[in-house]
């Protein structure tokens, strides 16, 4: 946010389990819960005009959901990649996803959560080995394994009907999705799948980056961000 030149009155909330926000309990599906409380947000922060969705990996497929579900509330919309599998499906991508996935997936199996977030953090980390971090922060992600277990219905899945046949074409929203050059190759086919669908999007890479480019490449993120809706939705 300190980055864009677009002057944006923004929100950010923290998800249950993440930041400040209280342990997730693990009462119903965690899409749903976190959709929901995004829509409440959006509902009460945006009750004049169409806002901007900025999300980014699971954040980036709960945007999306609002997108469909809330309309008109949602004037343009940001995807970082977004990790919705289920739109590679079919893909040889998906495919290699899968096997390199297995180290989390049979770490998670036998209870090794440190060695879960070791196999997940070399994918998906911004470039700190789990072994390198402080005791704190290994303690804190370790205890938070099971949230991306809980994601799998939905990401892979797709139990919220998001690539249900002629659900993202009802898209209105203008879409922007970026992805990093050196993210998982699974990426790539995720996006591909979903902008072969919405109505109105734009696929941008960010060079040299990884999945979590809005950390390490903030500054080159947020220009991308600000000339795409310097031209597509100039008033937001």
């Amino acid at each position: 946010m300190a980055t864009l030149r677009t002057p944006l009155d923004a929100l950010a909330f923290d998800q249950p389990g993440h930041g400040r926000a209280p342990d997730w309990d693990g009462a119903g599906d965690y899409h749903d819960l976190v959709s929901a409380q995004a829509a409440a947000h959006l509902v009460a922060i945006a009750p004049a005009r169409p806002a901007l969705v900025i999300g980014h990996s699971f954040g980036a497929t709960v945007a999306l959901r609002l997108a469909l579900e809330q309309g008109p509330r949602v004037g343009a919309l940001v995807l970082f990649e977004p990790v919705l599998f289920a739109a590679a499906r079919g893909d040889p991508r998906h495919d290699a996803h899968l096997r390199d996935e297995r180290p989390f997936r049979d770490a998670m199996a036998r209870g090794d959560h440190a060695g879960a977030v070791a196999a997940f953090v070399a994918r998906w980390g911004e470039g700190t080995p789990f072994a390198a971090m402080p005791g704190p922060v290994r303690a804190r992600i370790a205890a938070q394994m099971p949230l991306i277990v809980a994601t799998a219905p939905a990401l892979t899945e797709d139990c919220a009907g998001l690539l249900a046949p002629g659900r993202l074409e009802t898209c209105a929203a203008p879409v922007l999705m970026l992805h990093g050059t050196r993210s998982p190759p699974v990426i790539a086919a995720i996006i591909a799948g979903l902008a072969a669908r919405l109505p109105h999007a734009q696929v941008v890479q960010v060079p040299e980056a990884g999945h979590m480019a809005p950390m390490t490449h903030a500054g080159a993120v947020a220009a991308l961000i600000d000339a795409w809706l310097g031209g597509v939705a100039p008033g937001l």
